[in-house]
């Protein structure tokens, strides 16, 4: 089974780029879907230990967490130890599941796949990308989002050229949503013959 890992940074079309491969029948695990499945309990007494407050009945509320983090961005590392375990644990019973059915391709849709250094555990990468005029609008766009908020997770990751350069596979999504699904298709096409060696190494 192919393990092919999509990502790229905030605003730049994940999500599109993640919604074609589900249309065309390949699996898709949503890192920050799972992120919100454990912010919505498993994980709230935790966090709330780590981060007085930021914890509103049984939730963690992202509001109050950002503003912790944005008033102490060296925290970030603090958050990461708690959450990226269990979503890594959460993706491998995904592959695991996926190659139990004999799939023959797998997506891992990580946002800071790249800048935790996870190129190996994926056999291809694909980014996604767009202008930062594109990427702004589209973020400023979002309810509660703040030109700071945004500073801050742009902060975090890496400049897009580098990103680009550790690519297999670039989608540009600045334009219509047909346009990047043929972009899609086309990678699709490409990934199909590929060599698949990362899921037998780690993740099985």
């Amino acid at each position: 089974m192919l393990v092919v890992g999509l990502t790229g940074s905030i605003g730049m079309g994940k999500s599109t780029a993640a919604a074609r491969f589900r249309e065309r029948g390949i699996p898709v695990f949503d890192a920050d879907a799972e992120v919100h499945r454990l912010y919505a309990g498993p994980l709230n007494d935790e966090i709330e230990r780590a981060f007085p407050g930021s914890v509103t009945g049984q939730t963690v509320d992202r509001s109050k967490l950002a503003e912790q983090l944005l008033a102490n961005p060296s925290r970030f590392k603090d958050l990461e130890a708690i959450v990226h375990p269990r979503v890594e644990e959460a993706e491998r019973r995904f592959l695991q599941d996926e190659k139990a059915h004999d799939a023959a391709m797998a997506v891992l849709e990580i946002p800071l796949l790249l800048e935790r250094d996870r190129d190996e555990y994926v056999d291809a990468i694909v980014v996604v990308t767009a202008s930062p005029e594109v990427q702004r609008a589209r973020v400023l766009s979002r309810p509660g989002m703040t030109e700071a908020k945004f500073e801050a997770v742009v902060s975090r990751q890496l400049p897009e050229a580098e990103k680009q350069s550790r690519a297999d596979f670039v989608v540009d999504t600045n334009g219509s949503i047909e346009n990047c699904n043929s972009q899609i298709d086309r990678i699709i096409s490409k990934l199909l013959p590929l060599s698949a060696t990362a899921y037998d190494e780690f993740w099985r």
